[in-house]
């Protein structure tokens, strides 16, 4: 009887410490996301506890970009992140690079790819590889009140610029982003060719 009393009591703050973790890492994971609101992350980050316990600021990701969207984070936004890679979307665009020369160049799979869909049977059916799905950078939005189309003057810029079929389309003359469709590359601010840009780019 008393052996047993003590296993309960043994289950019971194995229970018990193991609720106190998973509300702990909760709270670490909730706490640093809305942190991560204030940057955004490059292409196939994974999420950014795991992110921030991964990333070892080797600026590997920093170097192998060719278009310098990839920089530091500075110390005033805690020591915690500081020399992390983020992007620099409102000055430039994220290319969407067809061979991801920044995940490429991650050794620690802080960046890292989307494992593919396999069939229930547990079988790859398909004998070409499957696409991998673009990232979802960020939000982009569009300021209709200084965009010059919807002012009158033709512009129409930021469409060929967009590296995503459809998600930025021309209607009447006037452009449209497809929330669903864009990944929020920042190319389309990029081109925009007012001094104040009338697309803004916002973290998830």
């Amino acid at each position: 009887m008393v052996g047993k009393l003590i296993m309960d009591r043994r289950d019971f703050f194995r229970a018990g410490l193991k609720k106190i973790t998973k509300t702990v890492v909760n709270e670490v994971d909730a706490r640093v996301s809305k942190k991560a609101k204030r940057y955004i992350r490059p292409p196939y980050a994974i999420s950014e506890v795991e992110f921030l316990l991964a990333c070892t600021r080797c600026d590997d990701c920093v170097t192998a970009c060719p278009h310098k969207v990839i920089f530091k984070l500075s110390a005033r936004l805690g020591a915690d992140v500081v020399g992390t890679p983020a992007l620099d979307l409102l000055s430039k665009g994220c290319h969407l690079c067809e061979d991801w020369p920044c995940v490429a160049a991650c050794t620690t799979a802080a960046l890292d790819f989307p494992k593919v869909e396999i069939d229930k049977d547990g079988t790859d059916n398909n004998e070409e590889e499957l696409p991998i799905p673009l990232p979802r950078l960020a939000k982009a939005t569009l300021n209709e009140k200084t965009c010059l189309p919807f002012l009158g003057p033709e512009c129409g810029a930021c469409v060929p610029a967009c590296p995503v079929p459809e998600a930025l389309i021309l209607n009447a003359e006037k452009p449209y982003i497809i929330p669903d469709l864009c990944v929020g590359c920042g190319m389309c601010r990029e081109a925009c060719i007012l001094e104040e840009k009338a697309i803004s780019i916002t973290s998830r």
